[in-house]
């Protein structure tokens, strides 16, 4: 395919983990493939199919900031969402997997990217998939198994120590104990669990520690002088970490089958044809999320499962209402209460299942064309697309009964003698279909190629492109669409001195005729100084310096269509009276026009160092950017006198414009160095990223003191107050400056903040910049990766780390009020005895709403270290399959996300209302026939 613009890699040689292609000359970039030592910047490769040998990974994304530079994780360079591309159309990374890949191309600079016109302004991820090469038919069959095993759960008390806590804030907040001495002994006792709970949702009972997932993979190539094919065939199934009701045959599971044909017609026509098609199914329990209710339901409030056994065998009225139940589990009934009728545990096991299931298809068609009788070193490329995917959910959905004990003792023992029911048993079985949705995506591009070499040193390239992509999402009125012309001229002396221009002509139909074109620039120069006389005989092998400038034209941040229109609607809530016996409402203006709402601007400049030294064993990639994103759209109120909007009706003559203006700037680099010492193989890669960004223009006029501008902060910055520590008496709480406006409840144990313009009145005004929120990755970002191979042994290390941001500890587990679960934070809250030594606010039966809001107080940082994959490989020594089928057997054992080192690493590793952050051990076996 063809060349968008002028590109650098950090691809390295042999088995490093980012290369080039199999033969280490050329990579993809946008819509062709390019000779390595002709990029010229904005561009990180890794080859994926050699990495694989040694990383064996199932999700194409996973850790790639560890091998390559200006990829965070998150973002290209400070940009986030960038464009996927799966073999040049727009696809989910999710829909691929590693070992269907060759290569992933992170196009970064705007360079990079000007040939895919508007959706491309944010970088593009280009993923290109395997195809089959010459020879005899080669099988290779991968399987795999592993374990996720659970880091961490969150820490929440007892039924207890809840009880107990509680008490402490009603008695906070003036008001008596609502549980007693007794109930809390008996709730913490266990002396009888059923009619006291102390429900532990992260217990053994209900889930386990660790689920399986398991794998295989078969790969098929070959092909002679005329055709080449491969196929892939995989399938994947994962558990779940319930082991009760329904939830304990929840799974998920992929089945996947890739295929690819290149064929050449004759000496001047190729083509080829890909398909892919993926059948996902996943089976859950109905009832709810039990993470989020294990954040939120009290442990003290149901006992799930009740034995019949502690009946009352005179309890006649009991046994009949339980013998007509359908739902008695293990000999036991659902418990239930008043105010908690249903609960995720009486759903997990009586509410039914649900089967999501999702279906892909994808088809790929191109052709190229040699023009050589036309023209010397013209050719025509083209290619056409269309994907296909649906998803829906079939359900069973039951209801169910659940019942409140009513408990009496004998002889000391205490048995249920009477029941309140709640609720019916109805299963239907009747099966419901829900949430259906389709999404198709056709896309196209048609280019003319030109490259010729003019008395051996001129070589000058050309290429006029057509590219298109149109997606239909179910549910949605407009497609989603980009269109764009493209032009690229290249031309180099010598392979020495370098200078490409690259343009697109864009077309966005969010913009009102006649701004709905725009052109977008990009011009490179580039100087290949190891070429140059003075430089033979030195340590370099390659050393290009290069630099761009571009200015790239995006609807991306025009979130939705027409917004250059005027709105109306009628309000029914408001009524001006009768006319001829007609209601009249009014009609509200939404928003004024503005035809003029234009585009979106990249302006950058970037610079690239690429060098390689002692023999190629030496390589760097660094570069450096400065880039702007102007004319972002808002709908500026505050530069609007106050007539032109009213809160009731709700009305508003504000137009949306361009306006808000950000910059990024920062830079990248990378490393890589190979050495055979002996026996072993070494080879090392570290990659280091760091992007900064500011709003250089915002408008700022509502605030009227210079510390809450906006302008001149980070585009995720964090805003908050300043905490002083907690207000030590009623007094302190008089003589400091009033926070009524935070809350009407404040009292002493709650937390204290500066009133930083002086006015006595703690509110919004208050707020200051407090750090980064690390919304588009860390800023400073590190990737390491390790191997040494001796003999059949290869061992691997990946370590990957962020730093420079910052995170707010504002999840249920921390923001804690009313009626609330508690967690462990709870025990070091004020009271008048822990004053000298509390680490959290006085509790309060309250909305919290003083100390539940962002603060320095729930500031922590986001730093950290990770340890993110060790893998030990054993290939077997070739001879041994001699004179059989086998051509080679590779075995491996690894594990994923190891180790974390960080200042807040508890916090870093916990996940709360969500499954938990797992390690991930695996053992594998390839064998290739």
């Amino acid at each position: 395919m063809l060349a968008a613009s002028p590109v650098l890699t950090n691809a390295q040689n042999g088995e490093e983990a980012a290369t080039a292609d199999a033969d280490g000359n050329k990579v993809h970039v946008a819509f062709r493939e390019v000779e390595k030592d002709d990029l010229l910047g904005g561009v990180s490769v890794v080859d994926v199919k050699e990495l694989t040998k040694k990383n064996f990974t199932t999700y194409s994304m996973d850790n790639m900031q560890g091998y390559v530079s200006g990829w965070n994780g998150a973002s290209l360079w400070g940009y986030s969402d960038a464009l996927i591309l799966v073999d040049g159309v727009p696809r989910s990374a999710n829909n691929v997997k590693t070992d269907e890949i060759e290569t992933i191309t992170f196009m970064k600079g705007a360079q990079a990217v000007v040939l895919y016109g508007s959706k491309g302004a944010n970088g593009v991820v280009l993923i290109t998939t395997k195809r089959g090469q010459r020879g005899d038919m080669r099988v290779s069959v991968r399987a795999n198994t592993g374990w996720d095993v659970a880091k961490s759960f969150p820490e929440y008390l007892s039924a207890a120590e809840y009880m107990t806590y509680y008490n402490q804030a009603r008695k906070n907040d003036g008001l008596g104990d609502l549980y007693t001495p007794t109930d809390i002994y008996n709730h913490g006792s266990g002396l009888n669990p059923y009619r006291y709970p102390d429900v532990n949702f992260y217990s053994s009972e209900y889930i386990g520690k660790v689920r399986n997932t398991t794998n295989a993979t078969a790969e098929i190539e070959g092909g002679g002088k005329f055709a080449t094919y491969y196929a892939n065939i995989g399938y994947e199934r994962s558990g779940d970490y319930f082991k009760f009701g329904e939830a304990a045959d929840n799974f998920a599971q992929r089945l996947n089958v890739r295929g690819n044909v290149d064929m050449r017609l004759n000496d001047d026509i190729s083509a080829y044809v890909n398909t892919t098609a993926s059948f996902y199914d996943s089976r859950s329990a109905n009832g709810g999320n039990y993470w989020e209710a294990a954040a939120s339901f009290r442990p003290n409030r149901v006992a799930p499962l009740i034995p019949m056994s502690l009946i009352d065998p005179n309890a006649a009225s009991v046994w009949e209402m339980l013998g007509s139940s359908e739902n008695i589990f293990n000999g036991c009934f659902l418990g239930g209460t008043q105010n908690d009728m249903t609960n995720v545990f009486g759903g997990y096991y009586a509410a039914g299942n649900a089967k999501y299931t999702s279906r892909n298809f994808t088809f790929d068609v191109g052709l190229d064309f040699s023009l050589d009788k036309v023209l010397k070193g013209l050719s025509f490329h083209t290619m056409f697309a269309v994907d296909y995917a649906t998803s829906y959910t079939t359900s069973y959905n039951n209801n169910y009964a659940t019942y409140s004990p009513i408990w009496s003792s004998y002889g000391g023992k205490e048995v249920i003698v009477g029941l309140e029911k709640y609720g019916l048993d109805e299963r239907t079985a009747k099966q419901n279909i829900s949430g259906s949705a389709d999404t198709q995506t056709i896309n196209f591009n048609a280019h003319f190629d030109y490259a010729r070499t003019f008395g051996g040193v001129h070589n000058v390239s050309a290429m006029l492109l057509a590219n298109g992509y149109q997606q239909t999402v179910s549910g949605q009125y407009h497609r989603t669409s980009n269109a764009n012309l493209g032009l690229n001229l290249s031309y180099d002396y010598a392979k020495k001195y370098f200078a490409t221009f690259g343009m697109a002509a864009i077309h966005s139909a969010k913009l009102a005729e006649g701004h709905r074109e725009a052109l977008s620039p990009s011009m490179t120069l580039g100087w290949n100084i190891a070429k140059e006389k003075f430089m033979e005989g030195s340590i370099f092998n390659d050393l290009m310096l290069s630099a761009s400038l571009s200015q790239l034209n995006t609807d991306l941040g025009i979130d939705e269509y027409y917004m250059y229109s005027g709105s109306y609607t009628q309000n029914n809530s408001a009524w001006w009276g009768w006319r001829d016996g007609i209601s009249l409402n009014p009609a509200i203006v939404n928003r004024g026009a503005n035809e003029n709402l234009t585009f979106l601007k990249r302006k950058e400049f970037s610079v690239n160092l690429r060098a390689a030294m002692f023999d190629n064993r030496l390589t760097a990639d660094l570069s450096w950017f400065t880039s702007t994103l102007n004319g972002k759209v808002i709908r500026p109120t505050n530069m609007y006198p106050n007539y032109m909007f009213t809160y009731w009706l709700d009305a508003s003559f504000i137009p949306y414009i361009n306006y808000d203006n950000d910059k990024r700037n920062g830079f990248d680099i990378s490393v890589n160095y190979k050495e055979k010492f002996g026996e072993v193989e070494f080879m090392a890669g570290a990659n280091f990223t760091y992007y900064n960004t500011e709003a250089t223009k915002r408008d700022d006029s509502s605030f009227s003191d210079a510390y809450q501008y906006r302008e001149g902060k980070p585009l995720d910055a964090i805003w908050g107050y300043e905490c002083i520590g907690y207000f030590t008496s009623p007094l302190d709480v008089l003589d400091s400056p009033s926070q009524a406006a935070l809350s009407g409840n404040v009292k002493k144990g709650d937390l204290k903040y500066k009133d930083q313009n002086d006015d006595g009145i703690i509110d919004s005004k208050d707020q200051i910049f407090l750090g980064k929120g690390g919304w588009y990755g860390s800023p400073y970002t590190i990737g390491v990766n390790l191997s040494a191979k001796w003999k059949g042994f290869t061992l691997f290390v990946l370590a990957t780390g962020g730093w420079g941001a910052k995170g707010v500890k504002n999840s249920s587990y921390y923001w804690i009020a009313g009626e609330n679960k508690y967690s462990e934070v709870v025990r070091g809250a004020w009271t008048e005895e822990t004053a000298a030594t509390a680490t959290y606010p006085r509790l309060t039966t309250g909305d919290g709403s003083n100390n539940n809001t962002t603060s320095t107080y729930w500031l922590y940082s986001t730093d950290a270290l990770h340890l993110s994959k060790v893998q030990l490989t054993y290939d077997f020594a070739s001879n041994l399959f001699q004179n059989t089928w086998i051509k080679g057997i590779s075995a491996y054992v690894s594990g994923s996300n190891l180790l974390t080192i960080a200042p807040e690493r508890k916090i870093l590793e916990m996940k709360v209302g969500s499954a938990p952050q797992t390690r991930f051990y695996n053992m594998g076996v390839k064998m290739t026939f």
